[in-house]
């Protein structure tokens, strides 16, 4: 019995390589990871390009998008980088770095309630992000809700004591993750 299914993956494989074809999630992590390479180059062009090969071969590539958005978000494209970012949580809705931007993007356009639930979505996800506590605390903050801010604040310094408790005018973290992902 062993010997039939081994023969049998065999056989599949031989006929994926006589009609020239590889599993679209090969070639798909093939341009993915051209892309994180030269992401993390630099060469944000050739890295968008294959970013969009990759989706061409995986249309649900929740990494692509994420990364598409990363670049986005660093080139200044805050529409962009937000509906990248929203491609990638529909493929994948515990995606937390993508929330995570997401919600500092939401910030950023005054959105304060939604990049406060937002925030709470990571947490409920990885309630020990230190960066998501904080930055849920700045966002209550502005929202006029001191006491929940300042509880988020003291959590997030407990997981990281390098989270200082802010002046009133402090800014939310910086996005998640300045570099790609996979």
């Amino acid at each position: 019995m062993k010997g039939l299914l081994l023969a049998s993956l065999i056989a599949t494989a031989a006929l994926f390589a006589a009609c020239g074809g590889t599993p679209a999630t090969s070639s798909a992590d093939d341009a993915l990871s051209r892309a994180l390479q030269a992401h993390t180059a630099g060469k944000l062009d050739e890295a968008t390009a294959a970013y969009f090969e990759a989706l061409a071969k995986d249309p649900k590539n929740k990494f692509a998008f994420y990364n598409l958005g990363v670049i986005a978000q660093g080139q200044k494209r805050a529409a962009a980088a937000e509906a990248y970012y929203r491609l990638a949580i529909d493929q994948d809705p515990q995606m937390g770095s993508a929330i995570f931007n997401l919600a500092i993007l939401r910030t950023q356009a005054g959105a304060n309630q939604e990049a406060a639930d937002l925030y709470r979505r990571v947490i409920a996800i990885d309630p020990n992000y230190a960066a998501a506590h904080f930055n849920l605390g700045l966002v209550l903050r502005l929202l006029g809700q001191n006491a929940e801010a300042q509880t988020e604040l003291t959590k997030a310094q407990q997981l990281d004591a390098k989270l200082v408790a802010p002046s009133p005018s402090a800014s939310p973290a910086r996005q998640a993750s300045p570099s790609p992902t996979r």
